[in-house]
């Protein structure tokens, strides 16, 4: 008979695709889990994986079964949510997902907003880019995250929060930082610098430059944007900045200049995303309030 422990190590090893390292994520040894995988695969009657030099390659049958697993955990994820939902608002622990482009300058803040309203609530963060945030949300290792939106995906619910502006960052004294408002079309490809692909942000600051091919654009690989205003404040290039992070102070150099774009500003909703099935809507509404207001404090 298939078991929850079963599928547990199973969603670990496909998220993983190496034996050792879900087994480290579950907190057992590597032969331990590999037998719980091969009694699946003889309860199943089929391989569900392949064992290679790199780990473990999912099978055809297995990609079908890692995506029913996801779901199954997800549904037990919610049934014990039903509980902690009967409770009072937010007094039940909330696993929470935050992109890596608001976590610094929202987290904080919103993190004592949520001790002085709620201070039952017990909160565990995952930091990460939008697309494994997701992919733990659908899959029930997260309650909610707060990311860009919209998410464009069918099994999730989500709610804005607030608009955060992008604005232009530029070299002190140069033409960018002597024209107001900042103009996107004298924004080259040579030039831009933007954070690494994976992050939204990115994505959202070509948007804004529609011109710009983005196969023109110079590899840093940045992750962070202090990495990024360090390259403007040498002279490398500009960029784009959200408005949260200037609001938290990320910017103090003088070799640099921030100017704002023409009105309506260019920006990205932020807001909080959870699963449609989930009990705790209730919850999710009211933490929809702790980051506006949270959001609305680094703008003050």
């Amino acid at each position: 008979m298939i078991s929850l422990k079963q599928l547990r190590y199973f969603d670990l090893l496909a998220a993983t695709g190496h034996f050792g390292r879900a087994a480290e994520r579950a907190g057992v040894t590597q032969p331990a889990l590999s037998m719980q995988i091969v009694s699946l695969e003889r309860d199943l009657g089929a391989a569900l994986v392949e064992r290679v030099a790199s780990g473990a390659r999912l099978t055809a049958f297995g990609v079908e079964v890692a995506e029913r697993t996801r779901r199954i955990l997800a549904a037990v994820h919610d049934l014990e949510a039903l509980g902690q939902a009967r409770g009072a608002v937010l007094s039940a622990p909330l696993r929470l997902g935050i992109i890596p482009s608001v976590a610094p300058f929202l987290l904080p803040r919103l993190l004592d907003i949520a001790a002085r309203d709620y201070p039952a609530l017990r909160v565990s963060v995952r930091e990460s880019i939008t697309e494994s945030l997701v992919e733990a949300l659908v899959g029930g290792e997260l309650d909610a995250i707060i990311a860009s939106l919209p998410l464009h995906n069918a099994e999730l619910e989500e709610e804005a929060a607030f608009q955060d502006a992008f604005l232009l960052v530029a070299p002190a004294g140069t033409r960018h930082a002597r024209q107001s408002p900042a103009l996107a079309e004298l924004i080259s490809a040579d030039e831009l610098l933007l954070l690494e692909d994976g992050h939204c942000i990115r994505d959202q600051a070509l948007e804004v430059c529609r011109a710009i091919d983005p196969r023109r654009l110079r590899s840093f690989g940045a992750t962070s944007f202090s990495t990024l205003l360090q390259l403007v404040a040498a002279g490398h290039g500009v960029t784009l900045l959200p408005e949260l992070a200037l609001n938290a102070g990320i910017v103090a150099d003088e070799r640099v200049a921030v100017v704002r774009f023409a009105a309506p500003d260019p920006s990205r909703t932020l807001g909080v995303a959870w699963r449609r099935r989930s009990p705790r809507e209730r919850d999710f509404r009211a933490l929809v309030g702790l980051v506006r207001e949270a959001g609305a404090g680094e703008a003050a």
